[in-house]
C-alpha cells in the first residue's frame, strides 16, 4: 500500500513539473515586455545605448518565437536577456549622457572667450584679403554657439558638442588664414 502511495506522489509530483514546463512563462515574458518598454522610453537609452535596445527587441523577437515553438525553457531565456539588455541601454545610456553633458560643458566654456579673440583679431585685422569673409564666419561661429548653448539647455547634449566642435574648427580657420595672410604680407 506504502509503495502504491509513494508511485502516485511520484507521479503526480512528474505531472505538476511536466504541467509547469507545458506553459509559457508568461510572467518572465511580461516582464521583458516592461523592461524593453522602459528602456525605449528613456531618452537617454535611445540615445546613447541604441544597439542594446536592438538587442533587448530581438531576444524580445526570439522569446516571442520560442514561446509560439512551445520552447518555453528557450523563451524564459530570451526573456532575461531581454530584461538584461534593456536594464543595461537605461543604465549605459545615463552614465553617457553624464559623461556627454560634462564635455559638452567643457567644450562650450572655452568658447566666449576663443570667440571674443579672434573678433578682436579680425577687427583689427585692416586691410587683409577677405576680410568680410572671415567676419562672416565669425559670425558663423557665434550663432552656431547659440544654437548649442540651445542644445546644451534641451539637453541635447550630442548636438550641443557637434555644434561646439564645429565653432572650434571655424574659429580655427579664421585664426590660422588670418596668421596666414599676416605671414604672406610680411614677406
Amino acid at each position: 500500500m506504502k509503495k502504491v502511495t509513494v508511485t502516485l506522489l511520484v507521479f503526480f509530483i512528474f505531472g505538476l513539473v511536466f504541467i509547469a514546463c507545458a506553459t509559457p512563462p508568461q510572467e518572465d515574458m511580461d516582464k521583458a515586455l516592461d523592461a524593453v518598454f522602459r528602456a525605449e522610453s528613456d531618452p537617454d537609452a535611445v540615445a546613447y545605448a541604441p544597439l542594446l535596445l536592438v538587442r533587448a527587441r530581438d531576444a524580445l523577437t526570439s522569446m516571442q518565437s520560442a514561446a509560439d515553438a512551445k520552447n518555453y525553457d528557450e523563451a524564459k531565456r530570451f526573456a532575461a536577456e531581454a530584461i538584461n539588455n534593456a536594464e543595461r541601454a537605461i543604465s549605459d545610456g545615463r552614465v553617457a549622457a553624464a559623461r556627454a553633458r560634462d564635455e559638452a560643458a567643457r567644450l562650450l566654456s572655452a568658447i566666449p572667450n576663443n570667440l571674443a579673440e579672434t573678433s578682436n583679431i579680425v577687427n583689427g585685422a585692416n586691410g587683409l584679403p577677405g576680410l568680410d569673409e572671415l567676419s562672416g564666419e565669425v559670425d558663423l561661429a557665434r550663432d552656431t554657439y547659440d544654437n548649442a548653448q540651445q542644445h546644451f539647455e534641451e539637453e541635447n547634449y550630442i548636438d550641443a558638442i557637434s555644434n561646439a566642435e564645429t565653432v572650434r574648427s571655424l574659429l580655427s580657420d579664421v585664426n590660422t588664414r588670418i596668421n596666414g595672410a599676416v605671414s604672406s604680407r610680411k614677406k
